[in-house]
């Protein structure tokens, strides 16, 4: 299921961080007293009356800085915007409004997005300070009275997040239809690769990265079955591209994968792994998705014999979170191995949803446990009573044991690998939670 995407915008030093990491229950952003400290956008996943949304942290927006680092933070706050369905403009009680919240509040204004105004810094329980209401004057809709520190209104402003918010509370098309994820970094072929399976120029395709600006999904059907392909967008073009655009390729990403079944990862033959792959991969493998690393631009590399296994090993160390992952070397130019990659989703996709008995999974555990001995502290030794399949997509099992604390991660990948190694589960993440007997669900 698909999950809607917050975004939290605000000028420098309002507390928008500490917001965040609030709102989720955890210490994700980094937090400090000086403007400009979180770069990259942070996402996570935020619940509130057992709905889910997926929060995402931007940097303090400087509406008239186009130059260096806080013009790169201002343009991935505009992003963020674009793609939300919801918007958390935080200001600050003790600043009052100032001039950039009345540039910023035009700003969401003219996206047409549903904003929601959180008055941060409101530390005192009670009556909210008069100066609450100086901020009516930014004309966008009732100011919200939180501290981000305390956790006072942070339910009324969750409450009002939902209301603009639409919940899926399933997938409305077609469960045969295999939804692709189309990921990477700006301008290593996405676009391209999908005119070539749709055969025709649906996409606008340039050197330029940032050429496509939305995500529009494609429904190709064909002998290997039916899929809808989603191409998801780069940085819109700005003049100008500067060095380092690549940062920006994750937040057009994040919508896609919350609504694939499947990512395909593609990867520059001719640039090779960056730190930005790691980052969109990584995103992908955190929501439980089938992964497929596709190499594309293949035709494009001088090669021998030797070329694609040693390419093929390289990968395998950089993508080392996520080694169940296929590799496949394409060419969206030529259209090499394109039909082989049809094959794979398929295949992954199949592995995403695969469901193992629990009398199997339990003669996986003794013979793996008879194998390797679990593991023991001070005369106590783990006991894995049994393990069950939980749910699948990922395939997430569930083992009960007599302590927790004697279940080391090193056994943990253990049993992960033994599963992997009897069932394949090739292509997609698996999880392993672990509960003390006696424990509720």
């Amino acid at each position: 299921m698909a999950k809607p995407i917050v975004a939290i915008v605000g000028r420098p030093n309002v507390g928008k961080s500490t917001l965040f990491n609030k709102l989720v229950g955890q210490r994700l952003s980094i937090v400090e007293d000086t403007p400009g400290v979180t770069r990259d956008r942070i996402y996570a996943t935020c619940e509130w009356q057992d709905r889910q949304f997926l929060l995402v942290d931007t940097g303090g927006i400087e509406p008239d800085s186009d130059a260096g680092l806080l013009g790169h933070i201002r343009r991935q706050a505009e992003l963020a915007i674009e793609t939300a369905q919801c918007i958390i403009f935080v200001t600050d009680i003790r600043g009052g409004v100032t001039a950039s919240d009345e540039d910023i509040a035009r700003l969401l204004m003219r996206s047409g997005k549903p904003v929601v105004l959180a008055v941060n810094k409101c530390d005192s329980l009670g009556e909210p300070p008069m100066e609450l209401y100086d901020f009516y004057a930014l004309g966008i809709g009732e100011p919200h009275p939180v501290s981000s520190v305390h956790g006072h209104g942070t339910g009324d402003l969750l409450e009002e997040v939902c209301s603009h918010l639409v919940f899926e509370e399933q997938d409305a098309q077609d469960p045969d239809r295999i939804p692709v994820a189309v990921i990477g970094r700006p301008n290593v072929g996405k676009s391209s690769l999908v005119n070539h399976i749709l055969g025709e120029k649906r996409m606008i395709v340039a050197d330029e990265a940032g050429t496509t600006r939305d995500a529009i999904d494609a429904e190709v059907d064909n002998q290997y079955g039916s899929f809808t392909f989603i191409d998801t967008a780069g940085l819109r073009k700005k003049g100008r591209v500067e060095d380092g655009v690549e940062r920006y390729a994750v937040i057009r990403s994040l919508a896609a994968v919350e609504r694939a079944r499947v990512c395909v990862i593609l990867i520059d033959a001719t640039v090779g792994f960056t730190e930005q792959d790691s980052k969109v991969a990584g995103f992908a493998h955190e929501q439980g998705k089938a992964c497929i690393i596709a190499v594309n631009k293949w035709d494009a590399v001088e090669k021998d014999d030797k070329t694609m296994d040693a390419m093929r090993k390289k990968l395998m160390d950089d993508f080392s979170f996520m080694s169940y992952a296929p590799i496949i070397f394409i060419s969206a130019r030529t259209g090499q191995r394109v039909d082989r990659l049809f094959e794979l989703i398929k295949y992954v996709d199949g592995q995403n949803a695969l469901r193992i008995t629990t009398g199997m999974l339990n003669d996986l555990l003794a013979r793996a446990t008879a194998r390797v001995q679990p593991p023991s502290d001070k005369g106590k030794r783990l006991k894995i009573f049994y393990m069950t399949q939980a749910s699948t997509r990922p395939p997430t099992f569930v083992a009960f044991v007599n302590s927790r604390q004697l279940f080391h991660f090193s056994y943990q990948r253990y049993l992960e690998n033994q599963i992997r190694e009897t069932f394949g589960l090739e292509g997609t993440p698996i999880r392993l939670l672990i509960r003390e007997r006696g424990e509720g669900r």
